[in-house]
């Protein structure tokens, strides 16, 4: 319950939270209305960079969400050019992310990080399709222990600005460790070949357990 109530803080956090922890102290001493705003922002940051556990399912016949969030589209669609994989058709389930949302992100599937490549980009809307090539974003291609190509893409969105990657090539991840996270509203695609979507548009979804897709 207490882990509830005040979750562990990702090592991305505590930066600003002592920044908005000094801005609070400055604004208290300007108004007690100022103070008491910047408390509420300080009390946001902290929830923002909340990083909870999370319990799997553990199934390689199933993959989990990378991302907490709203699901925006399910749809078939080439892969990534990015990652030559352009001439191949995949699924692609996209997550948006908003401020109130946990931004740690996750392997929706155990395997072996073949790829990761950063794309510097543009910062419009994370909800916009055009984010998915436009923006600045991180792609991992995971190859998960039936040997398929499981891309994830984290994408910064309008106001985001860091994408914070915490994996490396040729690392075995599990399913539901955790890959990197994204400041400040964002959002995640997932491609995949070979399995059953389980979500639809609108659908809330909860990275690491969740369940995106079945075989």
């Amino acid at each position: 319950m207490i882990d509830k109530v005040f979750p562990k803080v990702h090592n991305e956090g505590y930066k600003f939270l002592v920044i908005f922890g000094v801005i609070t102290l400055i604004f208290y001493f300007i108004s007690n209305f100022l103070g008491l705003v910047g408390l509420v922002l300080t009390i946001w940051c902290y929830y923002f960079f909340r990083d909870p556990e999370r319990y799997p399912i553990n199934d390689e016949d199933y993959l989990v969400s990378p991302a907490d969030g709203v699901v925006l589209q399910v749809k078939e669609t080439n892969g990534p050019k990015e990652l030559n994989l352009e001439n191949k058709t995949f699924t692609k389930v996209s997550v948006f992310m908003n401020v109130f949302d946990c931004h740690v992100n996750r392997t929706p599937c155990s395997g072996k990080v073949s790829q990761i490549l950063y794309k510097p980009g543009k910062f419009f809307n994370a909800s916009l399709d055009k984010a998915s090539e436009d923006n600045e974003r991180n792609y991992y291609k995971i190859t998960n222990t039936k040997g398929e190509d499981i891309v994830i893409v984290q994408i910064a969105g309008l106001i985001a600005r860091r994408i914070v990657c915490e994996t490396n090539e040729d690392t075995d991840l599990q399913q539901g460790d955790r890959i990197g996270m994204i400041r400040f509203g964002s959002r995640a695609d997932l491609y995949f070949e070979n399995y059953k979507p389980l979500v639809k548009v609108d659908q809330k979804t909860i990275a690491g357990e969740t369940l995106i897709a079945k075989k």
